[in-house]
């Protein structure tokens, strides 16, 4: 005699609702949010990217390593979680804002170095020493390293990567900016500006970071706590 198999047990309503506001947040409003609410979320995403961007910018031009590394950074960005979380925010919101911030602190560095220099870097004139890198380099990423010497014929200790090219020989000038209090290493000056294309991608990320708190502050209103059911008799 065959067994008859149990029907699937169908999720119930309640249960998918609690399941939904619990990823996504409740949301419990209806037509446009309030205004008070929008504001939070947006003050939110934008102190939480104030905080990243001054972290950075503040460790690269007063040389404190950990801040200049990002690392104040990525403090920030979990301050902006323990936020999320008090708020009591969707899960997935509050993961994609921690991506986002992470990525966000981890870009910041390059664009510091490039603002802090662009404001206090002196540009100089350096001679080709030797040529390293290229496709068949160890490394397999094509680069092109110059080691190169100052006016004075004093080799510095950094390779410098932007402006050496595959044309680039022993003896050709080279131009490096010095950053004049000596807390950022010597970099090469490539065509354009260092710090615009690092900028706009950080841009890119602040926004995408404001947005996301801001609908995950949005998302988190409740009318009322949780009232627990009274167990049946």
């Amino acid at each position: 005699m065959r067994r008859r198999r149990r029907p699937l047990a169908v999720p119930e309503p309640h249960l998918l609702g609690h399941l939904r506001s619990a990823v996504w947040g409740p949301a419990e409003f209806v037509g446009l949010p309030p205004w008070w609410l929008t504001a939070e979320g947006l003050l939110a995403g934008t102190a939480a990217v104030g905080g990243i961007l001054a972290a950075t910018l503040a460790g690269t031009w007063y040389g404190i390593p950990g801040l200049a590394d990002g690392e104040g950074g990525l403090v920030c960005a979990a301050a902006l979680v323990v936020y999320l979380c008090v708020v009591r925010a969707g899960r997935a919101l509050v993961g994609i804002a921690a991506v986002l911030g992470v990525c966000l602190a981890l870009q910041a560095p390059q664009a510091a170095v490039g603002l802090v220099l662009a404001e206090r870097g002196r540009v100089e004139s350096t001679v080709v020493i030797s040529v390293e890198g290229g496709p068949g380099a160890v490394s397999g990423r094509g680069l092109y390293l110059c080691s190169v010497a100052d006016r004075n014929g004093v080799p510095l200790k950094r390779q410098i990567r932007r402006g050496c090219e595959q044309a680039t020989r022993p003896g050709d000038a080279l131009t490096v900016v010095y950053d004049t209090q000596g807390r950022i290493p010597p970099r090469g000056v490539g065509s354009g500006l260092p710090w615009r294309e690092p900028l706009r991608a950080l841009g890119g990320w602040a926004a995408a970071l404001i947005a996301v708190v801001a609908f995950a502050v949005v998302r988190s209103f409740r009318l009322s706590p949780a009232v627990e059911e009274p167990p049946a008799s």
